[in-house]
């Protein structure tokens, strides 16, 4: 990615404040991010974890600019079945209600997941862990049947450092299924609802490198046995957890995307955001590179018709996993990350215009 001088970055983040490339302006502080979305035809959202519960000004940012939410933790594996027992659905149950009550679409996220199992499902014999997969999924889809927008119904499924045939991802089920666990959860799902749309939710395809590249052939092949199976396969999601200190070609990422396209399957960005840890520790420089790398990358995607919704990994900073994880590793830390459309007072950053001009810039395009 080519780095912004000090300079330059200033005046990228000045110029978030005035009307700028389609005409959004800081003056304007009723516009919705979900509202300029849809004028050009895409769905704009945001994970949502508890604290939506809790913090009544961060939830106003979900009622305004949100279309969809994607459950973060709530409908996790490891948050509905914590240890043997009854199954543990308030959390979802309730971020369901609040979407509801708002006129706010839901997604599932996320069914199946090689990471995040509790250790009581890790622990049982594979066969145990065959019949708990399957009454697992029948369980939790017949329960939402009909209420969710998507499910992520496999996530990540593809992870070139395990070194597995493939490609794939290690973990409890593939241990029970091979990498037929997929085509499993799938099946599974369409057997109780035939009226969510199902989604295959994967990261890091944004990396030009070796890895990046890896998981790009993976989700291609996957696809097409998916496809030439008959599987119900709906959307590709493509987390865009946009990481600069890892190479990104424009070109060649469209060129998958379209790929992907021609295989009939709609695109969502599922899980969008901007680490910023390879960035200068000044504020502003550092807001504006973030704004410029979001916008780059927004401004190539779009132009794919395939591609649907975008959906923010959470909407302020302070509620990033990214802060999560920079707080636990120092609690005294001064630089904490800054990858979110809002700031941790729930103000609108640079970060929120240049996606708002990507949206609208789109539409014009």
């Amino acid at each position: 990615m080519r780095m912004l001088s000090r300079r330059s970055a200033l005046g990228v983040f000045a110029g978030a404040s005035v009307v700028s490339g389609g005409g959004i302006s800081a003056a304007a502080p009723s516009q919705s991010l979900g509202a300029i979305a849809a004028k050009s035809g895409f769905i704009f959202g945001a994970a949502a974890g508890p604290v939506i519960d809790k913090d009544i000004a961060y939830r106003s940012l979900y009622t305004e600019h949100t279309r969809i939410i994607t459950t973060d933790i709530a409908m996790k594996m490891g948050t509905i079945a914590p240890q043997p027992g009854p199954k543990r659905f308030d959390s979802a149950d309730r971020l369901l209600q609040f979407c509801a009550s708002n006129h706010i679409a839901m997604r599932g996220h996320c069914l199946i997941w090689n990471e995040w199992v509790p250790q009581w499902i890790k622990s049982m014999s594979t066969r145990e862990r065959q019949t708990f997969f399957d009454e697992y999924i029948e369980t939790v889809a017949a329960r939402y049947l009909g209420k969710l927008h998507s499910w992520d119904v496999v996530n990540e499924p593809f992870w070139p450092g395990h070194k597995a045939p493939g490609g794939y991802r290690l973990g409890p089920w593939y241990d029970a299924f091979g990498t037929g666990y997929v085509r499993r959860a799938f099946e599974r799902v369409a057997s109780v609802d035939k009226k969510t749309k199902l989604v295959l939710n994967e990261a890091q395809s944004e990396r030009d490198d070796d890895v990046g590249l890896a998981v790009r052939r993976g989700l291609l092949r996957l696809v097409d046995e998916l496809r030439d199976a008959g599987v119900p396969l709906h959307a590709v999601g493509l987390q865009g957890h946009l990481q600069p200190r890892y190479p990104h070609d424009p070109g060649r990422f469209a060129e998958f995307l379209h790929a992907l396209a021609e295989r009939k399957v709609d695109l969502y960005i599922t899980e969008f955001d901007v680490r910023d840890d390879t960035f200068p520790d000044d504020v502003p420089t550092r807001d504006a590179m973030i704004a410029e790398t979001a916008e780059k990358f927004l401004n190539n995607v779009l132009q794919v018709p395939a591609v649907k919704v975008v959906i923010a990994w959470e909407l302020a900073d302070n509620y990033s996993f990214y802060t999560d994880a920079a707080r636990k590793k120092d609690p005294l830390a001064q630089r904490l990350p800054r990858p979110l459309p809002f700031d941790a007072s729930m103000q609108r950053k640079p970060l929120w215009f240049a996606m708002a001009r990507a949206f609208e810039k789109a539409r014009k395009g």
